[in-house]
């Protein structure tokens, strides 16, 4: 079974999205060649180790959502796929991805076009724009805890709530970031990382 086929049985995804990812991970090995988006040896486990690690989050996702805010898109991990779903199953989300390097800004710009995606890149600083008012802030490997919270809070609505991509430290983090802030923390089991989660945080707010 090859890591594509590997992928489509293992993805909760729409089974039409396929052609969409394949597509992004062309793009991401030409432009991979001439820019640093991932470490080029993670380019052969582009299924696993990165849409799959994505992806995984679609079926996490509050029912009311429409606004997401991705933190460091990067590459496009995990707010690429959640926008490529939204495609798929009619979704009426609408991402926008947070990354300001401009030329990581460029190849995302250049994946949303060609794949006809509803998002938006906001080459600038998390904490230089103004709000999304976002219902879903979404990082992969993007910075702990007690360093995210205070951008999330500040791109949130009311009642809006983190679903993030952490490793084995979130033991550490949750402590640390339990100082200044109260949330409820729910921990899903990862897909691609025995020794990670995906956080989800929700009812945040100041202590």
């Amino acid at each position: 079974m090859s890591s594509r086929e590997g992928f489509a049985r293992k993805a909760p995804v729409h089974p039409g999205s396929i052609d969409d990812y394949a597509h992004w991970q062309a793009l991401l090995r030409k432009w991979n060649a001439r820019i640093n988006l991932v470490a080029p040896g993670t380019l052969d486990a582009f299924w696993t180790r990165h849409a799959l690690d994505s992806a995984q989050l679609v079926p996490l996702v509050p029912p009311d959502t429409r606004v997401i805010a991705d933190f460091g898109s990067g590459a496009g991990f995990p707010a690429i796929a959640l926008a490529i779903e939204a495609k798929h199953a009619r979704t009426d989300w609408h991402v926008h991805l947070m990354e300001s390097a401009g030329k990581k800004a460029s190849f995302l710009k250049t994946v949303i076009r060609e794949l006809c995606l509803e998002a938006t890149v906001h080459r600038t600083r998390i904490e230089a724009t103004g709000t999304l008012e976002a219902d879903l802030v979404t990082a992969r490997a993007f910075a702990p805890l007690p360093r995210l919270l205070p951008m999330a809070r500040h791109h949130l609505a009311d009642d809006g709530t983190l679903l993030l991509l952490k490793g084995e430290g979130i033991g550490t983090e949750v402590a640390d970031a339990r100082e200044d802030w109260s949330f409820e923390l729910q921990k899903h089991r990862s897909l691609t990382d025995e020794t990670g989660c995906i956080a989800l945080i929700s009812g945040l707010r100041p202590n």
